[in-house]
């Protein structure tokens, strides 16, 4: 079934486990004139399998919350969550010191390391557990500059112009960015630093040292001011929420850790990007449908559909689907579909300009990349300040139903 459009102000919301490869392009000019056939290759979501680590997911109803209608704050569902899985590890002999995330603002569950086969038969085993899913790494494999300063005068990319203009989004909610980071002081950005979390462990910090999800913040919310791009919702605060590490590599259960936070924290007007991806994942679909339809939270996530040049169904999160949920394929300056590009509706929703996308990079710079990764920005951009319509359909959709192209 469709996910339902959004005709009223939404503002905002936004795997380090898989994300949209990127190359660095050709120029706009040339990239315009080309056909489906003639697109450049983007490196697909890759992901393998964690040996011991493991998502464990309770049955419904397993855990509640005395919340009457009410969201409670996510650091005390975190604090709820761990003494429940404690519980739950203590009654089967696993030590709780094996935890490596617990969740429950979006799905309620746990993620395990170094869990032995015996530990996870005997949790299979326990009534309150749903169900088991082995963890699956994810990585993004980037090409291009390691960044770089800008220069010279604003412009407005050609993706931002074909999706209705530049808006001011200073008033706008706030746009979490579920990747590798976002460079935290960059002049063209509008950082919401104190939200901004990791969760990748050790001396990690939110700071981009990859680049990719600087670029998305950029296509999203660069300040419309005198210096590189200008982003859909101009000036609009972006919150790192990190998954994924200098490499462009992560994991399901940190994505999903990503993905419950930004269930805990944000507003009714934000919303929430993911521009990665990987294999299925069951979880990480559930915990993205959960986090964007819960209770007390009104956030659409935005998802990218992938660049395997295959049926988005046979990908995480990029299948999942339900209120709220937009997942979104990518198209050339010339309204033709991006070669790259994963299709099927369901469950892609919207089709957005993803090829040869200029916006921001890390250390202060810019870069010009392609990928579904850059395609799924805009619509979180346009959701940020206001509902999303379309403005005609994509041309050579492989899937012989043409995605609407968004607009605002």
């Amino acid at each position: 079934m469709k996910k339902r459009n959004l005709l009223i102000t939404l503002t905002a919301c936004l795997i380090a486990a898989m994300f949209v490869g990127c190359l660095k392009d050709k120029d706009l000019a040339s990239e315009a004139a080309t056909t489906p056939d003639q697109q450049e290759t983007v490196a697909p979501f890759t992901s393998e399998v964690i040996p011991g680590q493991y998502l464990v997911v309770y049955q419904e109803g397993a855990i509640t919350f005395n919340r009457g209608s009410a969201r409670l704050p996510y650091a005390e569902v975190q604090s709820i969550m761990q003494e429940e899985v404690r519980a739950t590890l203590q009654r089967n002999n696993i030590n709780f010191a094996k935890v490596m995330f617990v969740y429950g603002s979006s799905i309620k569950g746990f993620a395990l390391k170094d869990a032995t086969a015996q530990e996870i038969e005997q949790l299979r085993r326990d009534e309150q557990i749903a169900y088991i899913e082995q963890d699956q790494t994810v990585s993004v494999m980037m090409g291009g500059p390691p960044g770089g300063g800008g220069g010279g005068g604003q412009t407005t990319p050609w993706g931002v112009t074909r999706v209705g203009g530049a808006i001011d989004g200073t008033n706008a909610g706030k746009a979490y960015i579920i990747d590798s980071g976002i460079d935290l002081d960059h002049p063209d950005l509008n950082v919401d630093v104190a939200n901004s979390v990791t969760f990748l462990g050790g001396n990690s910090t939110p700071d981009d040292q990859n680049g990719h999800g600087t670029h998305v913040a950029g296509t999203v919310a660069a300040v419309d001011n005198t210096i590189g791009v200008v982003g859909v919702a101009a000036g609009a605060t972006v919150v790192a929420v990190r998954v994924l590490d200098r490499r462009g590599s992560g994991s399901f259960s940190g994505v999903i850790a990503g993905v419950d936070y930004v269930g805990g924290v944000a507003g009714n007007n934000d919303a929430a990007n993911m521009s990665l991806g990987g294999g299925v994942s069951t979880t990480l679909d559930n915990a993205v449908i959960a986090a964007a339809g819960g209770s007390g939270c009104n956030c659409p996530f935005v998802l990218a559909a992938g660049n395997e040049s295959d049926d988005a169904n046979n990908h995480s999160p990029a299948r999942a689907n339900g209120p709220n949920v937009y997942t979104v394929s990518a198209m050339n300056a010339s309204d033709n579909w991006a070669s790259f590009s994963n299709y099927g509706n369901p469950p892609v929703d919207y089709c957005a300009p993803g090829v040869s996308i200029p916006s921001l990079w890390k250390d202060g710079g810019y870069n010009t990349i392609s990928g579904t990764s850059m395609a799924a920005p805009h619509v979180c951009g346009i959701l940020l300040i206001g509902g999303i319509t379309t403005d005609g359909t994509v041309k050579f959709d492989p899937d012989g139903n043409p995605d609407p192209i968004a607009h605002h």
